[in-house]
């Protein structure tokens, strides 16, 4: 399927990118699935423990879960989605990092494994901060690739300061279509120029400046490092305060 389609296409990032329609669906599903198997049981395993500890008058090393509280656990998903999905889901999807499907087939497969992993291994994660998590390693590399190509297009610039401007693009247009060996002595020969370069430092680090695009947003990485440092320590804090004053109405 794969190579029929690839004759039909063009050679850039956009029509590579329509070939992950269907690879994002399943791992899309494959996500749900590990959602599934961690969250939902992070959720309803404290209350299938609760109501086996009460029917069986003792603790067991395993409890067992009725039908009812796996639909308790899926009518709480499906409401949660519903209020407060929406706002989560455009913040992760599009107010981070610019997600194409690529991209998010990536964020997806490697949240979906993490999880799965995590599940297997009995350790209970947040698929949501793993998936974030995600969203972050692909933005910052797309940061980092950005910035490295924007350095080489500055030095291939400095080095042709004095050529007339239709010749440079000629130039650097050259260079995008070179091939990766052909790029590499491009870039050799510029750093063996780069002494006679008429440019100062500052005028360089303010010329790297001018092409470097930020495209993580730093905001959004504060907020959430913030929420996983406070809302576990946080959630401690209010059971333990919700259990104290429950024994403190339930004593005489």
């Amino acid at each position: 399927m794969i190579k029929k389609a690839s004759i039909k296409l063009e050679n850039n990032k956009e029509s590579v990118n329509t070939l992950f329609a269907i690879p994002l669906i399943c791992s899309a599903a494959l996500l749900s699935f590990a959602h599934g198997a961690n969250d939902v049981a992070n959720a309803v395993g404290p209350l299938a423990a609760i109501n086996d500890a009460i029917f069986s008058g003792g603790i067991a090393k395993k409890a067992a879960i009725p039908l009812w509280i796996m639909l308790v656990g899926a009518f709480g998903i499906a409401i949660g989605l519903a209020l407060y999905g929406p706002k989560l889901i455009r913040t992760v999807g599009s107010e981070i990092t610019d997600l194409d499907k690529t991209r998010a087939f990536c964020v997806a497969m490697a949240a979906a494994i993490t999880v799965i992993l995590a599940s297997q291994l009995g350790l209970p994660v947040s698929s949501t901060h793993t998936a974030v998590g995600a969203i972050f390693g692909v933005g910052f590399l797309r940061e980092y690739l950005k910035h490295s190509n924007a350095k080489r297009i500055a030095e291939i610039r400095e080095h042709h300061q004095h050529v007339d401007p239709e010749k440079v693009e000629a130039i650097l247009q050259e260079f995008e279509a070179a091939t990766i060996e052909k790029k590499a002595e491009i870039l050799k020969e510029l750093k063996a120029k780069k002494e006679a370069s008429q440019l100062s430092r500052k005028e360089r680090k303010s010329l790297k400046k001018a092409y470097r695009q930020q495209l993580v947003k730093r905001s959004h990485l504060y907020k959430i490092a913030a929420a996983w440092v406070i809302t576990v320590p946080l959630s401690g804090l209010l059971s333990a305060f919700i259990y104290f004053a429950i024994r403190g109405f339930m004593l005489p």
